[in-house]
């Protein structure tokens, strides 16, 4: 068991039963799948590059991704129906904690200029949404025998059912929310 789940069950699970009231373990907030999400657009038809982001995402998650078709043609947008748009991983369980582990800790802080991330990325239902303009403050990219960089788009899920629950279980976790005096 990797060291944040040890830290949620021991710590943080605690905490927010005290918190928030709840009479039953199961109804505390816990990150439930982390959703990690790459468009590929202008590129889509380089057939090189999507492996390439594919190659990549495998490497940071250590899961191989699914591409994403889409479902009708829009002539405005010169797509087809069936084109591949995207890339996507889901992670859950251990895979999962290790990646938050690894995001909180390592990734972030690489981030150039980083104060802390905007709290405003939650959705209403308690999921939180993380766009990263280069995939390269993974420390499983290495920059020497890099082509192209990708953004990509991180949707931590979670079964809170709103906001505050699910701000307050990613800030015990450790998640470096900016503080309010450097918005």
């Amino acid at each position: 068991m990797d060291r944040l789940r040890q830290q949620y069950n021991k710590t943080i699970a605690p905490a927010l039963q005290k918190k928030f009231g709840y009479k039953n373990v199961m109804q505390v907030p816990r990150v439930t799948k982390i959703v990690l999400n790459v468009g590929v657009g202008k590129l889509s038809k380089d057939s090189k590059f999507t492996d390439l982001v594919i190659k990549d995402l495998t490497q940071i998650t250590g899961q191989a991704p699914v591409k994403t078709e889409a479902r009708k043609s829009i002539a405005g947008f010169k797509l087809r129906e069936g084109q591949v748009v995207g890339v996507m991983v889901t992670l859950r369980g251990e895979r999962m904690y290790a990646f938050l582990d690894k995001l909180i800790s390592v990734s972030l802080p690489r981030v150039k200029d980083f104060r802390g991330v905007k709290d405003s990325g939650f959705d209403g239902r308690g999921n939180y949404h993380l766009g990263l303009k280069e995939h390269i403050v993974f420390p499983e990219i290495s920059n020497e025998a890099l082509e192209h960089t990708f953004g990509l788009e991180v949707s931590i899920v979670t079964n809170a059912g709103s906001d505050e629950p699910a701000r307050e279980l990613l800030t015990q976790m450790r998640f470096p929310f900016k503080s309010d005096d450097t918005k």
